[in-house]
């Protein structure tokens, strides 16, 4: 998959600059699919050459002009049909700390400490922008009456899984802080 359909479904959201966009990228879309603002602009530009988004500029006072991003009928048309294809292949964790894991025997188990606390930092950080992403749409009201009264189910049930995730890892990571401790116990 590209960027490109990602920004699509930021677009669903309605008109955004780029600024704003990367923005949402980094509150709703960065758990999964994460991106640069310069690629965001890239991407922007490329999709508007191509007639899946409209770009207009809006004057401003004291301030550079900004382009706002609608996306388009033959935009709305290519991410249906990119939503109704199965994925090209399963998920892949790609994740540098694990292989520094699978190689940690017969190292510093300091060291190991220190990279896995590092990580539970990263996942609580993000836990924490989620839940509050979660919060702010939920506004009151309980799961079942915001999935039952919203638009658009999308952005929650990836929000949601956004959250597991990184629930999942901050055990994960107390599990690896709990084995190394007993093995220097032991050692």
């Amino acid at each position: 998959m590209s960027l490109k359909y990602a920004v699509l479904a930021a677009l669903l959201e309605g008109e955004a600059s780029g600024y704003e966009l990367s923005k949402s990228f980094d509150v709703s879309l960065a758990n999964f699919w994460p991106a640069t603002p310069q690629q965001l602009y890239r991407e922007l530009e490329r999709l508007a050459q191509d007639g899946l988004v409209q770009a207009r500029t809006v004057q401003q006072e004291r301030r550079p002009n900004k382009r706002m991003f609608t996306l388009t009928e033959a935009g709305r048309a290519e991410l249906d049909a990119f939503a109704a294809e199965p994925p090209k292949r399963p998920t892949a964790v790609r994740d540098e700390l694990l292989i520094k894991i699978q190689a940690m025997d017969g190292g510093d188990p300091e060291v190991t400490r220190a990279l896995i606390e590092e990580r539970m930092g990263w996942a609580r950080g993000k836990l924490d922008r989620y839940r509050r992403v979660r919060r702010r749409l939920l506004d009151g009201r309980t799961e079942e009456e915001y999935l039952s009264s919203t638009d658009r189910v999308g952005p929650y049930l990836t929000l949601m899984a956004g959250i597991g995730f990184e629930e999942e890892n901050l055990r994960w990571c107390e599990r690896v802080l709990a084995v190394l401790a007993q093995r220097v116990a032991l050692g």
